[in-house]
């Protein structure tokens, strides 16, 4: 029992780490694509509608949400069955472990947040573009589905979202810097040797992948202050 109990959860981890690792990709992808925005605001418009309402779009859109549905599913399962094998050592006060950093504890209310965070994005910008080019409908706010300088200026013209943006990414940025080094360790790319090169690497990546996003907040932000009031 104890053999299959550990298979279960060892498959379980893999899991969490080929899908993270893969929403990982992504997010290097996409970061470099709102990085374009701005190099060249026409490049930028022409990827949007080159990602709109077409079909490889559409099915890449469902597979993401696929490994996002499966990633936070298996990481609520993981931390449940941790949760129940502390027994009553789960409400002994206990001195911080060495090595173990605040993010790897905390990591599902990291977790919890950068889900909400993501629907706040889908919100602001998928709901608004994709789904809004598939329904055939105009955004609330006059804007075209396929303007996505126009969406990004006046999302980020806003201060409150723009604040709101850079407080996930914070958030994003300890989950990203744990959840990195995770992925390597649990496909056997980490071992004693590595380890800290490892987590360091894992860090560098944060840095990058929230650096890209973040750039392109301040730049509107700082750019068109206020756009919304």
């Amino acid at each position: 029992m104890r053999n299959k109990k550990g298979l279960s959860s060892l498959t379980k981890k893999l899991v969490m780490a080929i899908t993270g690792g893969c929403l990982v990709l992504f997010l290097l992808f996409h970061g470099s694509m709102n990085v374009v925005s701005i190099i060249s605001e026409s490049g930028y418009n022409w990827i949007c509608e080159f990602l709109g309402a077409n079909w490889y779009a559409i099915v890449g859109t469902i597979g993401l949400a696929a490994m996002v549905a499966i990633h936070f599913i298996y990481a609520f399962i993981l931390s449940f069955q941790n949760y129940k094998a502390r027994g009553n050592q789960r409400y002994a006060v206990t001195e911080r472990q060495e090595g173990v950093s605040w993010a790897s504890k905390n990591m599902l209310v990291i977790g919890i947040i950068v889900i909400i965070g993501l629907g706040l994005h889908l919100y602001d910008f998928w709901a608004k573009m994709q789904l809004a080019e598939l329904q055939g409908v105009a955004p609330s706010d006059g804007l075209s589905p396929v303007d996505g300088i126009g969406r990004i200026k006046f999302v980020f013209g806003d201060t409150y979202f723009s604040v709101m943006y850079l407080l996930w990414l914070a958030f994003l940025w300890f989950h990203l810097s744990h959840g990195i080094a995770s992925v390597m360790q649990s496909i056997g790319w980490s071992n004693h040797v590595w380890k800290r090169r490892i987590e360091w690497l894992g860090k560098f990546f944060a840095i990058v992948i929230v650096a890209m996003f973040a750039s392109v907040v301040l730049y509107y932000w700082l750019i068109f202050p206020n756009l919304n009031v």
